[in-house]
């Protein structure tokens, strides 16, 4: 009988399964469990490895014959005729299988014998993959991921480890700091969750706020191997986005829902629908900014693959990270190129709609979505529906008191003196300008500016009539688009 996947030891030895495909990088810390787990049950634990043979873990019979020079087949053999039942760890003996019918069929012969005299193989290695034959004697498994509480207490020890490295005390911290560090470490192993915090410890021998953009860092790296997502590094401040106030209201209200616990329903996610240049990308950022979360960005035209089943493959294990790096923003850029309605991709977008829409649904960990989308109209119905998101946001080009702030943040940001530059005129003359647009006005004008080196009203005035913006470019299908989201949406 298959047995589903299991992630506690003393439940996974509790079951009357033979053979056991446990999946993990840690194999000291899965062999220190199934030690202890061995020990209390009263059951003798042995290891097999290539380089040392079979060997006895604590307490039991001393192993017999068992060095590295017996082969696979003599190894299983000698299990096999035992009288005595037994828990062997087999490390890494998948490369053993592929194609040794001998070895396969030791290996049902000795789980065929498990109801007269228990000898359970627990084959240990990152991934094991058992030939069919075995499946229906076999259970898959693999190690739970520290807890909350474990996650603290490898601090602790990684605290302690460092205080007495360098001479100290203790670390200087509080409960905020180390709270933020946990929800940073969250999705790792135990092993990972102790080189990290050591090293957010060791680089100033303090634990602070300032040690999680570092961890997060870390972290996305060493779970990033497809490299799909990408790590957003710069999340910018709500100080640096203009305009958006009914968004930025919006977000605060439903902050502490999504980070702390409330009796409240914690909020899944936001569509963002808008002009190109119009700030919805700024807008995804500044979410992560404002909450003090990790950002990661998924291209969904970069899913696609041309083998069957690689594009569905990709969406999932993107999910997966996101939601290992959890809690966490994941801004889904450009909806509609994976999963526009129509097209002959053989059904393809409705795969992939259909895995989003079930992950959606039953997500467990707090991973809030940010999806923008330039083209709402070629998204299907079932996803744009009320209930798929919270809200969804229409981010309209912005008015003259909005380009006002937007004039006056990028001034701000290339240390340009704005005492002498009228920006109420500079920002009506820019009317129709999106906030990329009103950015790339300033570049403009710096290139033309005199000796002095100022920027003067008048260079910003006519890198502003040089330039046509994609309101007037564009004019019939902004109209359009404002049409579509009249009634339909929230104005950010």
């Amino acid at each position: 009988m298959q047995v589903k996947v299991s992630s506690d030891i003393a439940t996974l030895l509790a079951q009357r399964v033979p053979l056991i495909a446990l999946e993990s990088t840690q194999e000291n810390h899965a062999l220190s469990l199934l030690q202890k787990q061995c020990q209390s049950l009263r059951t003798t634990l042995y290891r097999w490895t290539l380089t040392d043979g079979l060997e006895t873990m604590g307490f039991g019979p001393r192993v017999q014959g068992g060095g590295a020079e017996v082969s696979p087949v003599e190894l299983l053999q000698g299990i096999k005729n035992r009288n005595d039942s037994g828990v062997f760890v087999l490390c890494d003996f998948h490369w053993h299988m592929e194609g040794e019918a001998k070895i396969v069929r030791l290996l049902k012969d000795i789980a065929l014998s498990f109801e007269t005299i228990p000898k359970r193989i627990i084959f240990l290695s990152h991934s094991v993959k058992l030939p069919v034959e075995l499946q229906a004697f076999s259970a898959q498994a693999r190690l739970s991921l520290p807890s909350d509480e474990e996650i603290l207490s490898i601090i602790r020890q990684e605290a302690k480890r460092y205080t007495q490295s360098v001479g100290k005390t203790r670390i200087r911290t509080d409960s905020d700091a180390l709270k933020l560090l946990v929800n940073s470490l969250r999705g790792l192993t135990h092993r990972d969750v102790g080189r990290l915090a050591y090293h957010a410890i060791a680089d100033d021998g303090v634990i602070d706020a300032s040690d999680v953009p570092a961890v997060n860092s870390a972290k996305f790296a060493m779970l990033n191997q497809q490299g799909l997502l990408s790590y957003e590094y710069d999340t910018e401040s709500f100080a640096d986005v203009g305009g958006l106030n009914n968004f930025k209201r919006w977000l605060n209200l439903r902050e502490k829902a999504f980070l702390h616990d409330s009796d409240l329903e914690a909020p899944k996610g936001i569509l963002l629908l808008g002009v190109q240049g119009g700030g919805k990308s700024l807008a995804a950022k500044a979410v992560a900014g404002l909450w003090k979360l990790p950002l990661l960005r998924l291209d969904m035209g970069s899913l696609y693959n041309k083998f069957i089943g690689e594009s569905e493959k990709n969406l999932r294990k993107s999910l997966q990270q996101a939601e290992q790096m959890a809690p966490c923003v994941l801004w889904l850029d450009e909806l509609e190129k994976a999963l526009a309605q129509g097209g002959g991709d053989d059904g393809l977008g409705k795969r992939l709609l259909g895995y989003f829409l079930t992950w959606m649904a039953e997500k467990k960990e707090p991973v809030f979505l940010v999806a923008t989308s330039n083209d709402i109209q070629s998204l299907p119905a079932e996803l744009v529906r009320k209930g798929r998101f919270d809200e969804i946001f229409f981010v309209d080009l912005p008015d003259v008191e909005v380009r006002q702030q937007i004039f006056s943040i990028h001034l701000k940001k290339r240390q340009q003196d704005q005492t002498h530059i009228n920006i109420a005129r500079v920002a009506e003359a820019a009317e129709g300008f999106s906030g990329a647009e009103i950015e790339q006005v300033i570049v403009s004008a710096l290139y033309a500016i005199d000796d002095d080196g100022k920027l003067s009203e008048d260079d910003l005035i006519k890198a502003i009539i040089s330039t046509t913006p994609l309101s007037v470019v564009m004019a019939e299908q902004l109209h359009a688009l404002r049409h579509w989201a009249e009634g339909r949406t929230v104005p950010a």
